[in-house]
């Protein structure tokens, strides 16, 4: 019995007939089928060969998309120390109430800890209780699909020391109950470290933002000068009519 030896180690029996006479009929039909058997092996084992490359290069880009997939919330050290002024249940009305968010680096950490920081942005993130049945505010460790921190607050060059920024409350802020966040990103503007004004279970010094809601001094004021501007555009109207009709009464 001879063999065939193919790429990746396979190797495929080729049968030959026991005699190496070929003008017998019966010896000739046995080295027949036995070459066709040993080709059809040969065939199948080739086909097989894709399938196998295929589900393996399948598996390893798999693996390396889960290596080099977004980063975690969970990931990141928490290396700022991040403060708000608002007190501890405070009640805020969206744009009129200004609070001032400071932020620094955590001086127990060992040296060269921030070498790689580059950019702070800070943000407004919604706390649990804001984020119970509305999907639209949920929370995910994965850092792209996380919806708890939606409202800018400033971006700003990264600084060891002690920043701060007075933030005026937009006025399309929902309301909702808030804490202040402030992640940090390296030169190709990925999350590397963070820092909050509250604890990991969310809990403490959290306040609350009061929305716009109903109708605007500014539009009170409008609504007055144009209802003004009616009466006497009417009455001016009935003076002129009554003084056409005095007129055409004389001729």
């Amino acid at each position: 019995m001879a063999t065939v030896i193919l790429k990746n180690n396979l190797v495929v029996p080729l049968y030959k007939a026991s005699s190496p006479a070929l003008n017998k009929p019966n010896q000739s039909l046995h080295l027949l089928f036995s070459y066709l058997i040993s080709f059809r092996e040969i065939v199948v084992s080739i086909m097989k060969l894709p399938t196998i490359l295929f589900l393996a290069l399948t598996s390893l880009s798999f693996f390396v998309l889960s290596c080099y997939a977004s980063g975690t919330l969970s990931a990141l050290p928490r290396s700022l120390l991040v403060t708000s002024s608002p007190k501890a249940g405070q009640v805020l009305k969206a744009g009129e109430v200004n609070i001032t968010v400071t932020w620094s680096l955590n001086k127990t950490l060992s040296a060269g800890t921030d070498s790689a920081y580059k950019t702070v942005k800070v943000k407004l993130c919604y706390a649990p209780i804001s984020q119970k049945d509305r999907g639209w505010r949920k929370t995910e460790d994965e850092l792209k699909k996380d919806r708890t921190c939606q409202h800018k607050i400033v971006t700003k060059p990264y600084n060891a020391s002690t920043n701060s920024f007075i933030w005026t409350i937009a006025r399309d802020t929902p309301s909702a109950t808030y804490f202040v966040r402030a992640y940090v990103f390296d030169a190709k503007d990925k999350e590397v470290a963070y820092g909050q004004a509250t604890d990991a279970a969310k809990k403490t010094n959290l306040f609350e933002v009061e929305a716009i809601t109903g109708r605007h001094a500014s539009l009170d004021i409008a609504s007055v000068c144009f209802s003004v501007f009616s009466i006497v555009s009417l009455a001016g109207f009935f003076y002129l009519e009554k003084r056409k009709g005095g007129i055409s009464q004389q001729k």
